[in-house]
């Protein structure tokens, strides 16, 4: 469906470490651009529908993050991991679940996610505007491969896992080496 389309133009509002600030809390605003993100390099993404929930935090990022040298072998440069939530929540996220292989890319409004027609409503678990959960290699911002779950709709009653999972973007990518 998304095969061979080029990702949004959008700035994502992150907060990044600098020691220069000093004090327990040494972030400070940093804009990124999909260009910073997906320029010139060939990344799987995938999107959850949230930080620290339980099947993104159990199955899906530590997968990602513990197959990093898999998917290097593949040529694979950059892992990101995107949701709807700001960058305040994915940072304590990624500090949560001990990343050093996976990069986290906060979508606090949405806008990415909607431009990409993955927005989806979650009212009915108090989420609001959510990511449905999808996975793609992405070469120098051009969707290479699509890997969306089932059933995408409005206040889904569950939460499909199994197409964007590592293992089925891992297969894809020896498949199609």
């Amino acid at each position: 469906m998304h095969q061979g389309v080029k990702l949004p133009d959008v700035v994502f509002h992150t907060r990044v470490r600098d020691e220069s600030i000093g004090g327990d809390n040494p972030f400070r605003w940093q804009d990124m651009t999909t260009a910073d993100y997906f320029g010139g390099k060939r990344v799987v993404l995938f999107s959850l529908p949230g930080a620290f929930t339980p099947t993104c935090s159990t199955y899906q990022l530590p997968g990602y993050e513990n197959g990093a040298a898999d998917f290097a072998a593949q040529g694979i440069d950059e892992i990101y991991c995107m949701s709807v939530n700001d960058s305040f929540v994915m940072n304590k996220w990624a500090q949560s679940q001990n990343l050093e292989n996976v990069k986290v890319i906060p979508d606090g409004a949405g806008v990415f996610t909607r431009m990409m027609g993955m927005l989806v409503d979650k009212s009915n678990i108090g989420f609001g505007p959510r990511s449905w959960r999808y996975a793609a290699v992405i070469n120098d911002g051009v969707v290479e491969a699509w890997f969306e779950e089932p059933g995408r709709e409005d206040n889904h009653g569950e939460d499909p896992y199994g197409e964007s999972s590592p293992e089925t973007v891992l297969a894809w990518l020896k498949a199609n080496a």
